[in-house]
């Protein structure tokens, strides 16, 4: 008989679906890759007009055409990353109910888990044919992103990985990283609980991974995509998650 891992992080729940819609211009267009739409930022031109590091942004919920999302795509961008956001919901996004009375939030959850599945292993092969196998490669998920990133972790594609405020993700997926993974971590998490992030480092040392851990105090789920930019707490911890996550993908990719 098999026994299931012990879950770690949740589903999304209430929090996942809240959130302050930023402001700006995105700079970055839509192409297709893989017949999947992709959000791409990319950096400053280099000197030799080659791209030789690269960050997989796997969104939450809000998929990465929402406009916070395409802000922080091109955050990284602008640190000298050709950013590229897979819309694993396939034009599908949970805002795009947001006005219906009766949305059935779990059939939409379970339909966007079984096309992320599907069309995720695809999109990635097709990055690596066309950007190039030998190219540096960082992944980062945001909630419904994160199993994505923990999946890679266990593999050579990736240099680095980093996840905030999680979703989906049990023991094994902690168990079996073997490459450097950054945790950015909310106080307030009912997904990605206090005790879940306690046990997740216990089994990364066990794995003797490489490993940093941030916990920002007064956030709940999802600051480090939907805080509230108003309240200077939430705006700060946001940007410190973000220029944590360069700065860890940094000292990885040179």
């Amino acid at each position: 008989m098999t026994t299931s891992s012990v879950v770690l992080a949740g589903p999304p729940g209430d929090c996942c679906f809240k959130g302050v819609k930023h402001s700006g211009t995105a700079a970055g267009k839509t192409i297709e890759i893989a017949g999947v739409p992709t959000y791409i930022s990319e950096p400053p031109a280099n000197q030799d007009g080659q791209q030789k590091n690269i960050i997989l942004f796997y969104a939450d919920i809000y998929g990465p055409f929402f406009l916070n999302n395409q802000l922080l795509q091109d955050y990284f961008a602008e640190h000298g990353y050709l950013v590229l956001g897979i819309d694993y919901f396939l034009g599908d996004p949970v805002h795009a109910h947001s006005q219906e009375a009766d949305f059935d939030r779990q059939a939409w959850m379970d339909k966007s888990r079984a096309n992320a599945a599907k069309v995720a292993p695809k999109w990635l092969e097709s990055v690596r044919e066309i950007y190039g196998a030998e190219a540096k490669y960082s992944a980062v998920g945001y909630c419904f992103g994160g199993p994505f990133v923990l999946g890679l972790a266990t593999t050579d594609i990736l240099v680095a990985g980093a996840f905030a405020h999680p979703a989906f993700l049990n023991e094994d997926h902690f168990k079996k990283v073997t490459k450097p993974l950054l945790l950015s971590c909310a106080e307030i998490d009912h997904t990605f609980p206090t005790k879940s992030r306690i046990r997740a480092e216990e089994l990364l040392v066990a794995a003797k991974a490489t490993y940093h851990i941030q916990v920002f105090s007064g956030v709940s789920h999802g600051f480090a995509v939907r805080g509230d930019p108003d309240i200077e707490n939430e705006r700060w911890a946001k940007e410190e998650s973000a220029r944590g996550i360069v700065g860890w993908f940094n000292r990885f990719s040179s």
